[in-house]
């Protein structure tokens, strides 16, 4: 009997990849995390002499978590392939490529529990500041990284959605900004007048510059790198590591290190979780909740430090 192509593990892996992309609307970087970790299953499959999809059981992908355990793979890693093959297999299983679901029951060791880095405000403030004053020489790249640093941290937003906004999407008056968040959802947030100020010198004597540089250049995108093309995640990342690398603390210094730190900030200064919720784009009030275990841990700290019977 010929074989199904649909039946082959490798053509299946491709069509969920498609499905993730284009009918779930997933971020490009999950879909990434996704292929990555498939592929992994696929040359391991196929070294076991796997090569169908029918023939995955749950005894072949539990070897599979377990070799990368005794090869030494972070915990976190592991945790994200089992995550990756049950949605792989969920979906084919729906699908009806297959009769039963083998990652239903798959589990794997949950990544350690690590809290988001957060900044003090003391510490914002004097890194805004610094940020300012290069700006003052209206330097255009000087303009931009303050008004990128200024949006992050106000709005609390993530990188990925940052560099995705347009010019149209800001509005001045209403001291509001659209964004596009995970799984394609759109949401308005708002941003404070320090933000309004450095978005409007960046549009009116930063941006420009850059623009007239090249013929090129994004007409449409709000923030632009050196060369005029829309600023990516990578170059905001640079912008934000730069900043925060001479600062105390573990943790990584990326771009959302600032949407923690907003976060944890609103928290400490009364607002309600779920607003915060609201702000950040959670679909989950699970999610936004490990904010509340960062103000109870920096609680504590100023507890320790200042009680005179701590």
């Amino acid at each position: 009997m010929t074989e199904r192509t649909d039946e082959r593990l490798a053509v299946a892996v491709d069509a969920f990849l498609r499905h993730a992309r284009h009918s779930r609307g997933l971020s490009e970087q999950t879909v990434r995390a996704y292929a990555g970790d498939l592929e992994q299953l696929v040359e391991f499959a196929a070294a076991r002499g796997t090569e169908r999809l029918p023939d995955v059981g749950l005894e072949l992908l539990r070897d599979w978590l377990w070799d990368a355990d005794h090869r030494g793979l972070a915990r976190s890693t592991i945790a994200r392939r089992s995550s990756s093959v049950r949605a792989f297999t969920r979906w084919a299983s729906e699908s009806g490529l297959i009769a039963s679901d083998p990652g239903a029951r798959l589990r794997a060791p949950k990544g350690a529990a690590h809290l988001p880095r957060v900044v003090s405000s003391d510490q914002v403030r004097t890194l805004l500041d610094g940020l300012a004053g290069r700006a003052a020489g209206d330097d255009p790249g000087a303009l931009r990284d303050l008004a990128v640093v200024e949006l992050l941290y106000a709005a609390a937003i993530r990188v990925s959605e940052l560099v995705g906004i347009d010019v149209l999407d800001l509005d001045r008056g209403r001291l509001t900004v659209r964004v596009l968040g995970k799984g394609g959802r759109e949401r308005v947030v708002p941003f404070g007048v320090p933000a309004r100020d450095a978005l409007e010198a960046w549009l009116e004597r930063g941006r420009p510059v850059i623009a007239a540089r090249s013929d090129a250049a994004d007409t449409g995108a709000l923030f632009l790198g050196d060369r005029g093309a829309r600023l990516g995640v990578r170059s905001a990342y640079r912008i934000v590591a730069r900043l925060l690398q001479d600062l105390p603390g573990e943790g990584p210094s990326g771009p959302h290190t600032f949407r923690h730190t907003a976060a944890t900030h609103l928290l400490d200064g009364g607002a309600d979780l779920r607003a915060v919720q609201e702000l950040l784009g959670h679909a989950s009030l699970g999610t936004t909740q490990i904010y509340t275990h960062v103000s109870s841990a920096r609680l504590r700290e100023v507890y320790r430090t200042a009680h005179p019977r701590a």
